[in-house]
This record gives structure tokens, C-alpha cells and sequence, in this order.
């Protein structure tokens, strides 16, 4: 039963015409599937073909593997078939019977498939076209029996390429970016290079300016931001009266500086208000440097200064007393009792040491009725001075001199008047040496007796006992000289001592039931009395130990 399809051998489907010009050897005897193929379905060939012609027209058989893609010739030439002959079919039979090419028919080739590519850049190297090649790039060798492909020059630079599609190929390779051709963006990365330096450069001129107005700023505020400390607030509230603030604020209005000036020396020192008149109180060694024609300027606590004239002085008690004129409002420093001050009572010194006015310092009584010996730099024992005095160890340094040591209720129990200095056997406050806690102060209740003679009089009365003390004694207790000065007798005719029943070489060893060790004891003793007071003295004659009574008689002082 006809189908339409021939019933004999089926012809191979995958058979292609031979490129143009292809030169094709002949078999040497027939196939036998070339012998089954019926005449009807082959192509028309010339009438005096052979079957080796017919086949030729034909085309042989070839085995099942693509051939390489060729470009289309621009005219292909008609193979003329002689009248008569039944024409070759296109395809030979399929044994496989594979759809849709199951059996012979005019079924042809797929026809080539063409795409565009992009147009490379300019200069860029072009890689030789895919005609000729398995499909996946890679040039094929010509079947055999058959012509290499014809020779294509490539194209350098085309506009647009035209790739032959091969859909029973081998995969294509991925393409590549195209390698640049050397030299082609040189002046394009120079450019790249130069912006990259000019960038960089203003980045660190920005980045040095921001960073030196930084810098600055913290230099000026101290930082990024502003440190702020705690702090108590100010109080309102003053100080308790018996504490040394207390102390210090209450006296230091009364407390001056005194700069003393002469021909030959000057010196500063320190001074208290006595009354509203203008008298000032301080030590002897602080004015003596004026002389009778020197300056002496008083300077307030307040800073207002005021010149001052010497009133009187005493080189034996070491004391004198100033006057400033013209000034008013001023205060005068209470005066407390030296013989109600005990060993431990808390003291405050006020003075101008070095120079430096308003200083206050504190510490306690030390002792009392120390007796010491100051001055005495004439070598005549003219200056020398003579005080039974209170110690203490708050600082005084020199300076401190004529200024008040006061108690807790502000009021003076003593004047500033020597120390101890460290290495040295002096005891005056006029040298140069600090302090080193050996503090001594005359007791106010006889500062008081001298000031107010010095005011009254202008000079002070000394007690005395009329008699003359060996000096270079050096057993215990206060021996009487055998002879007077200047062929004088030891004992004063009528004088306090013979009226006692004093005699020369006696040696005295109590005073008012006190132990005396040296006759600057014994001095230093009968000056803390005024005169006129009533003595017990113990003293020893001839190994015997004898108990007498004196009244002290009076001599002016210089």
C-alpha cells in the first residue's frame, strides 16, 4: 500500500552537496544502498551518465560529522542533469527511521543562522572569524577527498561581524575580552596618574589645614572641650575669735613695719600700736641703726606709710618707742599680763621676717624666765641686754624684731626679741641665721614699765643692788667682786646691797627662793622687778649659808 514513501532502502538524510570546485574520486564499485536507491527519487542527471556520473552528481556518502561551516560563494553554479535520467534524491535513506527525517524527502539542511556581534573598539584586535572551524572556534580539517575551504582575509577593523551558526556544532568557547593593543591608552593613564597626584596633593593641604586649626583651637582652650574642677563655694562665715585666723585678723590692723635707715647701716624690723597718739612699741636694735640724724618709716598693715621720730630707748632692756604724727584711726593692740602665761599656752607671732609684712605664724609657750643676754657687738657691755624671758617656738626669724606675740584672746604677753640660731653662741635675733624653734620674747609686764617711762621720760630706770659682780666667776651662783671698777668699792657705800649686809666676795645663790647659777642670772633677776621691790636673797660667806632681805634702788638706763 503506497504511503507516499518509498518502501525500498532509505537514503541517508545527513548527505550534503559537495563546496563548489570539490574534487570527488569515485568508489570503486557501487554501494549497496546507492544500488537499492529506486530511480525515482534520484536528482536528474544527464542521459549518458554511468551510475559512476549519476553518483558523482550525486555525491558520495560521508560519515555522520558536520563539516565546517563556509562562507556562501557569491554566485553558485547550477549543476545541469541530462533529460531523462530520474533525478538523486538530497538525503540518503535513515536505517534509524529518525523523525522528522524518518525517509527520504525534500527535506534540506537547516540553513545557516547568523547573529551580529558587537563592533570591537578601535585598534582592538580582531580574531579570525568562525568560518572554518568544529564549531566551538577551532579550525577543522577538510573531509577527505574534499578541498580545503576557500582562503578569507580577516578583516581588521570591521564595523559589524557576522558569525556562521552551527546548531549541531560542539558548544562554542566563551569570548574574551580582547587584549589592548600595546600603546593605545598610554595618554589615557598618564591623565589617570596626574589627576590621582593633583587629588592627592589638595586632600593633604585640606587635611594640614583642618588639623592646624585643630591644633590651635586646643592649644588655646586647653583642649576639645573645656575642663571645668569641682569647687566648694565661698563661705560667709569668719573664723572662730581664739583660733589663729581669728587671732591673726583681730591683731594684724595694730602690727607696722619699720624701715630704718642711718649713715652707715639700715635694717627692718616690726612695731605695735600703743594708743590712738601714735606710739609704737619695738626693740631697741631696730631703731639704733638711725642714729640721732637717721629715717625711720612706719608702714601700716593697710599699705599707708608715715615717717616716725624716736621717743626713747633703752639698751638694756632692749626696748624703745616711736611716734608717727598726722595719722588718725588708729588701733591699738591690747596688752595681756606675762604672769598669767603657763608653759603650753598656745601663742601667735606676728612680724615682718625678711621683710615680708603680715606674716603670722604659731606655736606655744616653751618656757619662762629664761634668762638671756643679747647685743653686746660694742665690746663695752654697753648694749647688752638683759631679759628674763618667755620662750617659745614659734618661728621668728630676723625681722620678727619689736613685733607682738600674742595669746589666744589677741592681746601681747610678749615682744619678739632674740633667738637661737643653729652653730652660733648668739642668742641676738639681729643676725642673719633662721630660726630653729628657740624663740625669746620680753614679758610684757616689763615692756609696759619701760614703755611707759620712755613715753613719761624718755628714759627707763633700771633696779639695781649696788654692788659689783665678778663676772669671769665660774662656780655656782653670782660672787661679788673683792674690788669696784676704776678702784671703786664692790659694794656701794649706803647703796641697797650694804644696807642689806652685803659684802665683797660674798656669793649670792637665791633670789626670791629661785636657784641663781651666774651673776647674768643674778642681773637678768633683778631686772624683771621694778625698783623699790623687796628681795630675798640667799647667799653663801665663808661656807656658811645666810638669808637677807633687800629693796632694789633705781638708776637710769641708757
Amino acid at each position: 500500500m503506497e504511503d507516499g514513501k518509498s518502501t525500498g532502502p532509505k537514503a541517508k538524510w545527513w548527505s550534503r552537496p559537495a563546496p563548489e570546485n570539490a574534487t570527488r574520486t569515485a568508489p570503486d564499485g557501487p554501494s549497496p544502498a546507492e544500488d537499492a536507491v529506486p530511480t525515482s527519487h534520484v536528482m536528474d542527471a544527464p542521459a549518458d551518465a554511468t551510475g559512476a556520473d549519476a553518483l558523482a552528481a550525486a555525491g558520495p556518502a560521508r560519515p555522520s560529522v558536520p563539516e565546517p561551516a563556509v562562507p556562501e560563494p557569491a554566485h553558485r553554479p547550477e549543476v545541469s542533469v541530462p533529460a531523462g535520467r530520474p533525478p538523486t534524491p538530497l538525503h540518503d535513506p535513515d536505517p534509524y527511521s529518525t523523525p522528522p527525517y524518518g525517509g527520504p524527502g525534500p527535506w534540506a539542511p537547516a540553513p545557516p543562522v547568523q547573529r551580529p556581534v558587537p563592533t570591537p573598539a578601535h585598534g582592538t584586535h580582531i580574531p579570525p572569524q568562525y568560518a572554518g572551524t568544529n564549531g566551538a572556534g577551532i579550525p577543522a580539517a577538510p573531509a577527505p577527498g574534499c578541498a580545503p575551504p576557500p582562503h578569507v582575509p580577516q578583516q581588521t577593523q570591521p564595523q559589524q561581524q557576522w558569525l556562521q551558526y552551527d546548531p549541531w556544532g560542539a558548544p562554542r568557547q566563551p569570548l574574551t575580552a580582547p587584549s589592548p593593543v600595546p600603546g593605545a591608552d598610554t595618554g589615557r593613564r598618564k591623565n589617570r596618574r596626574g589627576s590621582l597626584l593633583v587629588g592627592a596633593v589638595l586632600l593633604a593641604l585640606v587635611a594640614g589645614g583642618i588639623g592646624g586649626g585643630v591644633g590651635a583651637y586646643i592649644e588655646r582652650n586647653g583642649g576639645l572641650t573645656q575642663v571645668e574642677l569641682q569647687q566648694t563655694g565661698r563661705a560667709g562665715g569668719g573664723r572662730a575669735p581664739d583660733s589663729v585666723a581669728g587671732i591673726a585678723a583681730s591683731a594684724l590692723p595694730s602690727v607696722v613695719t619699720l624701715h630704718v635707715s642711718g649713715s652707715t647701716e639700715s635694717g627692718t624690723g616690726t612695731g605695735f600700736v600703743l594708743d590712738k597718739s601714735g606710739h609704737i612699741l619695738t626693740n631697741n636694735h631696730v631703731v639704733a641703726p638711725a642714729g640721732s640724724s637717721g629715717d625711720i618709716t612706719v608702714t601700716f598693715s593697710g599699705g599707708e606709710t608715715a615717717r616716725a621720730e624716736v621717743v626713747g630707748k633703752d639698751s638694756g632692756y632692749d626696748l624703745a618707742v616711736v611716734k608717727v604724727s598726722g595719722v588718725s584711726g588708729l588701733t591699738p593692740l591690747p596688752l595681756g599680763n606675762s604672769d598669767n602665761v603657763q608653759v603650753g599656752d598656745p601663742v601667735v607671732a606676728i612680724g615682718a621676717p625678711f621683710d615680708l609684712s603680715n606674716t603670722v605664724t604659731s606655736g606655744i609657750i616653751s618656757a619662762k624666765d629664761r634668762p638671756i643676754t643679747a647685743g653686746g657687738e660694742k665690746g663695752d657691755g654697753s648694749d647688752i641686754s638683759y631679759v628674763d624671758a618667755l620662750q617659745t617656738d614659734a618661728p621668728i626669724n630676723p625681722g620678727n624684731s619689736g613685733g607682738p606675740l600674742v595669746d589666744t584672746d589677741a592681746r601681747v604677753i610678749g615682744i619678739n626679741s632674740a633667738i637661737r640660731a643653729a652653730g652660733s653662741d648668739s642668742s641676738s635675733e639681729s643676725g642673719q641665721a633662721g630660726s630653729i624653734g628657740l624663740g625669746f620674747a620680753i614679758p610684757i609686764n616689763q615692756g609696759k614699765r619701760v614703755a611707759e617711762e620712755l613715753i613719761n621720760t624718755g628714759k627707763a630706770t633700771h633696779p639695781v643692788i649696788g654692788v659689783s659682780l665678778d663676772m669671769e666667776y665660774t662656780g655656782d651662783g653670782a660672787k661679788v667682786s673683792a674690788k669696784g671698777a676704776d678702784g671703786k668699792p664692790a659694794v656701794t657705800p649706803d647703796g641697797p646691797g650694804a644696807k642689806a649686809g652685803i659684802k665683797p666676795g660674798d656669793v649670792i645663790t637665791e633670789v626670791d627662793g629661785k636657784r641663781v647659777h651666774s651673776g647674768e642670772e643674778l642681773i637678768v633677776k633683778i631686772r624683771s622687778h621694778r625698783p623699790g621691790d623687796r628681795l630675798a636673797l640667799g647667799l653663801t660667806r665663808g661656807g656658811k649659808d645666810l638669808s637677807i632681805s633687800l629693796t632694789l634702788g633705781s638708776a637710769t638706763g641708757t
